[in-house]
């Protein structure tokens, strides 16, 4: 089997970092992880600890490795001048891989051995974050896309999430790495998916590379986490890979959501004032509509 290197980004997340580098120990394929980098964007708490923990005591070597906080985009790309096998897996500290994770990514790429494929693993919520119904459309729908997969093989730019996704080393240098620009989580993954399939870059699915998101999202969580991400999209707008997708209509509806103009922002308020009581049902452990989660997000983002 070929080698791969592991690069996690994190900022100020020690305690579930602690959890991920431990499960990426127990990998069935351990034996071919040649590293496992971890780039320090800038915490103010115990990751540095916890990176030495456990690089004293692993088998396989933990490269630890600290920027002023730039984000997640420059952290990346830290963590791939570093990395020394011939493949690279991109992960979040909030991610934790099933046992099986590496072994899968490995056997695509030996399935697709050219140089310009590109894979995707599939996310669910941790189990033991019991996630509420909004949080199962929110990440199979809203944050992620994976509801719409179902039985398909090849994907496209707008779906290359850096969450569990694997690439060539080599194609991934040659071709450009993540835009630094992005100064948040949002949109610097898509962004550098255009240009690597402007590059022929082909992106494949395999829903057995398995991964879990363990963490907590409520309704008001996500609308922050919504407008946070403004900046990032109207950097991305700028870009031809924004330009592109808005052609697509993707992006083009999103700003008819976001135009500031005086009558929608009344309407807005008007239905934010209406809708208001609907909100402490957002993550009640009944489901609902999907077209309601949908739209209140619309609303209060």
């Amino acid at each position: 089997m070929s080698q791969l290197s592991v690069v996690i980004p994190t900022y100020n997340r020690c305690k579930i970092l602690d959890k991920a580098i431990s499960a990426y120990l127990r990998q069935t394929a351990g034996k071919c992880i040649s590293e496992i980098i971890v780039v320090d964007d800038g915490s103010t708490d115990a990751t540095a600890e916890v990176v030495s923990k456990w690089a004293q005591k692993s088998s396989i070597p933990i490269r630890y490795s600290r920027q002023d906080n730039k984000g997640p985009a420059a952290a990346r790309n830290l963590g791939v001048r570093q990395a020394r096998a011939g493949l690279v897996l991109f992960t979040d500290d909030d991610i934790l891989p099933a046992p099986n994770l590496v072994s899968e990514h490995l056997n695509f790429h030996q399935r697709y051995p050219e140089l310009s494929t590109a894979v995707l693993g599939r996310v669910n919520w941790a189990p033991e974050v019991q996630p509420t119904p909004f949080m199962n459309w929110y990440g199979s729908d809203f944050l992620f896309a994976y509801a719409r997969f179902s039985g398909r093989t090849e994907l496209d730019y707008p779906d290359f999430y850096s969450c569990n996704l694997s690439l060539k080393t080599g194609f991934l240098c040659q071709h450009g790495l993540f835009d630094e620009e992005f100064k948040s989580a949002a949109y610097e993954d898509i962004e550098l998916g255009y240009r690597l399939k402007k590059a022929g870059m082909r992106l494949l699915y395999n829903p057995n590379a398995l991964s879990f998101h363990h963490q907590f999202i409520s309704f008001e969580d996500a609308c922050r986490r919504a407008q946070k991400a403004n900046l990032a999209e109207r950097v991305f707008r700028n870009k031809e890979a924004g330009l592109d997708f808005a052609a697509r209509q993707s992006l083009r509806s999103r700003r008819t959501e976001s135009k500031s103009t005086p009558r929608l922002q009344s309407i807005k308020k008007y239905l934010s004032w209406l809708l208001s009581p609907l909100k402490t049902a957002m993550d009640c452990r009944v489901p609902l509509p999907w077209m309601i989660y949908r739209t209140m997000l619309r609303i209060y983002r």
